[in-house]
């Protein structure tokens, strides 16, 4: 530990999948400690509390406080039901179960947007023209911080004053908006099959499938019982028309959906995309679809086309914005890195 007496802060970013684990130096400007990160199958835990006591098994290391970055909504700051996986938790029941001062249970995507400032220009890789966003040149910015894995993660984060500030929202549920055509064909099929259609029924993993059931369907050909992992790689080699036009689409789609964001939460400042789906989208992001229906907001296009997006290759920015986020509550302030 770079800090002679600081005590490890225990962190986890939580998702429908996976769970990772990794410790805080809360005195370091950056405190992620990278050697203390590792990953585990939410399947192979009955319990959060029995993964993290798997991990100090593992690794040997102990903590008496823990941030943890859950994929759902928290409730007064105490409980929170994941999305996308059976676990419940609770931040008092940790305490207890793992003798722990405190835990501190706060929504993913507020850790992936306070991840933000502690990001360096080797961990940030422009979708588009726009240069990266200067996020030293203004007292008032707003960003978008949103991205897809098991489901669609979004955050709204501000600087006011000196002050990061992250809004905690559940985004990635609010209703699909058809902006063409095809997506109103595609918006028939799964209202068809699941009532509600909000935009994490296709920016997402499981996305793909949902959008390649339904592009087979308007093509009428007949639909191979495909993985998420299928369709990418079948589009990736270009072996199957079909799964290329389901990853263009999605990416389409998202460039939509971030517009929309921008517009609703004021995000002129850029949106920043993550999320555990996003290496095998970024290349598909690139090609042009993405930035189209991006900046296709009508009166707003000249506005939206100054707008940068910007991809997180950080290899893990929910760990690190949990870190940020135990930083913060250790009364430290979040210092820019030194590219």
């Amino acid at each position: 530990m770079s800090s002679q007496h600081a005590t490890p802060t225990l962190l986890a970013d939580l998702g429908g999948t996976n769970v990772r684990f990794a410790l805080a130096d809360t005195g370091r400007a950056d405190p992620l400690l990278m050697d203390s990160v590792r990953r585990y199958r939410v399947r192979d835990f009955d319990t959060l509390a029995d993964a993290i006591r798997q991990y100090f098994a593992d690794t040997g290391h102990a903590a008496r406080s823990a941030t943890i970055a859950a994929a759902g909504r928290i409730a007064n700051g105490e409980t929170v039901q994941i999305t996308n996986n059976p676990w419940a938790v609770s931040a008092r029941d940790l305490e207890q179960k793992l003798a722990l001062d405190s835990v501190k249970l706060v929504n993913d995507f507020a850790a992936q947007g306070m991840a933000v400032p502690l990001l360096g220009a080797p961990h940030l890789t422009a979708v588009g023209p726009q240069p990266l966003p200067r996020r030293d040149d203004a007292p008032s910015q707003t960003y978008v911080v949103m991205g897809p894995g098991t489901g669609l993660g979004v955050a709204g984060l501000l600087l006011r004053e000196g002050h990061w500030i992250v809004l905690e929202t559940e985004g990635g549920h609010a209703g699909f908006a058809a902006h063409t055509a095809e997506d109103v064909e595609i918006l028939h099929r799964l209202n068809a099959r699941f009532g509600r259609v909000s935009n994490e029924r296709m920016i997402c993993g499981n996305g793909l499938v949902n959008l390649y059931l339904a592009l087979a369907d308007i093509a009428g050909e007949p639909a191979e019982e495909y993985t998420p992992e299928d369709i990418t790689a079948r589009a990736e080699n270009g072996s199957d028309a079909l799964c290329v036009r389901t990853v263009e689409t999605l990416a389409g789609i998202f460039g939509s959906v971030a517009g929309d964001l921008v517009l609703s939460l004021g995000g002129w400042n850029g949106v920043y995309l993550t999320g555990g789906v996003l290496p095998i989208l970024l290349p598909w992001l690139r090609r042009g679809g993405f930035r189209e229906r991006f900046e296709a907001k009508g009166r707003f296009r000249e506005t939206m086309e100054q707008v940068p997006t910007v991809a997180v290759v950080h290899p893990e920015p929910g760990l690190l914005g949990a870190a940020a986020l135990a930083r913060v509550q250790a009364g430290l302030p979040l210092l820019p890195p030194r590219d």
